[in-house]
Parts: structure tokens; sequence; C-alpha cells
């Protein structure tokens, strides 16, 4: 992406309410925040919906791409008179700047008159999807129904009228940007007779309005892999919004929400389940069956004298994934409980009091205490 005058004039992260030094991860949820709040389907039938949200959509288009939001931190850093000014005026060379000279060379008219019109990338979007416990544990390839820019069926993108084609902007040469002075030095400015885009359409697209992409209601094929988390955001390429003069398309960044399983919990790889169990389960041992994710039993051998609220596991029967083509799985982890009737029968009563008359042993001894210092 070719630098341009707002890199100096706006501070991008700012806009997205974010530290300089956030990571990749923050940038993306302050945008995603800010999306939900600002984005003008989220707002309809505010006009000035969209006005609020572009600049936080230029913001993101920058930060959001590593290579462009190194370049952005380089020409913040260097500053408009990084060449230095003199006596004589202002000075650049460059060269000075390394990898940047290209990229100031454009901005500073030293001879290098790279096109700003050329192919752009689409700006990424987000979206949220709800999954089910079992769908988010296992994997599921599911229709999404997004509300958002697309590519215009029409003129297939061109933005011109069917049978007609833009034309190269006379002005700038099809370049998108001109020369514009500025005391001792130059900035390259978007071209107003065609608005920096290099082209010009005499008949626009009557379904577009010449702009190349419609809103409106598409649905998109999201694949989750198995063993994804609540809060994850699954990357879907090419199907954010369209790009610009043949560009590529942007990302869309699907945010999921896993919604609670009424009988087991996650915890990382493995899945856990309290299982009720009678006390003389536990006090003569027992074999008990233990239900899993996948709807049949498994059987857990408890020993004689197994304590209530102990851990058992049950090895390779917890969540699944596959990273860099190798598969791994959790572990089932199954607390016991006892559970204690809240009613009885008389003849019940009658043998636990029997039961109780027997056992001598004070389960609370080790809980007494006298008083004194220790």
């Amino acid at each position: 992406m070719a630098a341009q005058r707002e890199w100096f004039e706006t501070d991008y992260y700012s806009v997205l309410g974010v530290r300089p030094e956030a990571t990749a991860k923050e940038i993306t949820r302050a945008y995603r925040k800010l999306a939900r709040e600002l984005h003008p389907d989220k707002n309809p039938g505010d006009a000035s919906a969209e006005d609020r949200f572009k600049p936080v959509s230029a913001a993101y288009d920058v930060l959001g791409d590593e290579e462009r939001r190194a370049e952005y931190d380089e020409v913040r850093r260097l500053g408009p008179m990084a060449g230095g000014v003199g006596a004589g005026g202002f000075s650049f060379n460059a060269g000075d700047v390394g990898g940047f000279g290209d990229l100031f060379g454009q901005m500073f008219n030293s001879g290098h008159q790279r096109s700003t019109a050329g192919p752009r990338r689409g700006a990424d979007q987000a979206a949220r999807l709800t999954l089910s416990f079992y769908d988010a544990a296992k994997g599921v390839t599911t229709s999404l129904n997004v509300t958002s820019e697309g590519r215009c069926e029409t003129c297939s993108g061109s933005g011109a009228r069917p049978g007609s084609d833009p034309r190269i902007c006379g002005v700038c040469g099809g370049r998108g940007a001109v020369d514009e002075n500025q005391g001792p030095f130059s900035f390259s400015s978007p071209c107003r007779s065609c608005s920096g885009h290099g082209r010009i359409i005499d008949n626009p697209c009557s379904t577009c309005g010449g702009s190349g992409a419609t809103v409106g209601h598409r649905s998109v094929q999201v694949r989750i892999p198995p063993g994804v988390s609540d809060g994850k955001t699954i990357r879907v390429k090419g199907r954010g919004a369209p790009g610009r003069n043949g560009g590529p398309s942007g990302d869309l960044l699907v945010e999921l929400t896993v919604q609670p399983h009424e009988v087991f919990t996650r915890n990382g790889m493995n899945l856990e389940v309290t299982l009720p169990v009678q006390f003389a389960e536990l006090a003569l041992g027992s074999e008990v069956a233990v239900p899993t994710l996948e709807g049949d039993m498994v059987r857990l051998r408890l020993q004689p004298g197994t304590q209530s609220g102990s851990r058992h596991r049950v090895s390779g029967r917890g969540i699944e994934s596959t990273t860099r083509g190798t598969t791994s799985r959790g572990d089932l982890i199954v607390r016991v409980a006892v559970q204690v009737p809240t009613s009885l029968t008389d003849e019940q009563r009658e043998a636990i009091e029997r039961l109780a008359g027997v056992l001598t042993d004070n389960p609370r001894a080790h809980t007494v205490y006298d008083g004194s210092a220790s």
C-alpha cells in the first residue's frame, strides 16, 4: 500500500482506542467491538453511521495487516521532515530510508511514480456465530448469513454499465494521485478528477451506482475445525469486503460463541463430568457407567473406599484437535459425588440407623480445636 498524507495526519491507534504497542489480537478485538457498535447494519436509519464507521475501517485496514502496519509505524516515526530542513529548504534522499525508499519516493516526488490506483485488497469484516457444545468439539461445516458489502453481480465489480468499460483518468494518467506542492516539498494527493481511483466511469452500473459493490444478504459456508473454544475467531479467506480495481477480497473474521452443555464442561482439551453415585458404591467398590460426548457409555472401576469428590481419568475421551496435521485428544475427567436421598422409607431409615450405630470412627476428629495457640 502506498503511503498517504492521512498517515501523517491520523493516529490510527487512537481511532481504534489501542496502544501503539498493542498486539495483533488486541487490535482485532478493538476493531470487532467498534464494528458491532458503529457498523451501518447495526444502526438502520442512522444516516451518519457510515461516516462514523469509515475511519474505523480505514484504521483496521492498515493496522490489521502486518506489513502495512510496519510501513505506517515507520512513516509516523520518520515524519514528513525525516530528511531534514536546511538553509536551502527541504532535502530528502529516498535511499536514506532503506526499504522505504520507494514509499517515500512517491510521497516526496523523488522520481518514483508508483501508482496509487492499483489493485486494493478489500477490508476484513467481522461476524458472529453461535455453536452448540457438540459442534464446537467435533467440528462442523455450516452456513452463516452475513449482511455486508459484496461484489456487484451486474457489472462483475467493474462499476461500469454492462457493455461499457471505465476509462483511464486523463488528469493523473491512471495513477490516482497528482503531485501537490506544499512549500519546500511536495506530496502526492488523491486526484480530484477521478477521486483517487485512476479511472473514470462514464456509464455507471445501474445496480451499484458505479461503486462495483452492493450491500445485501449473502450466505457464507464456514468450516469449523474440531476443538474450537468459546471466543475463538475463525478467519475465512476471501469472504470479506470486495477488493477495488481488481484487488482481492478481504477476509471474514468469525467470532465463535459456544453454548454450554447440560452434562459436560470443558477444561482445555479435557472434558469434565460429575457422576452421582451411592454411598455403597464408593464404600464397597463398584463398576459404574460413565456417559461420553459421543453418546455411548464407558465403564469406570471404583475401588473400595473411594472418596466422594475424587476425580478419575478416562484416557482419550476428551476433545479432539488437529494441529499441523497431528491429531491429539484430551481425556474425560470423572468426578464422583455421593447422592444423598432427600426422603427415606421406614425400611431405609432403619437400615441407615443400624449402619450409623456400627460406624464408630469420627470423620471430624482432625478438625477439633481446643483454642490453644499453635
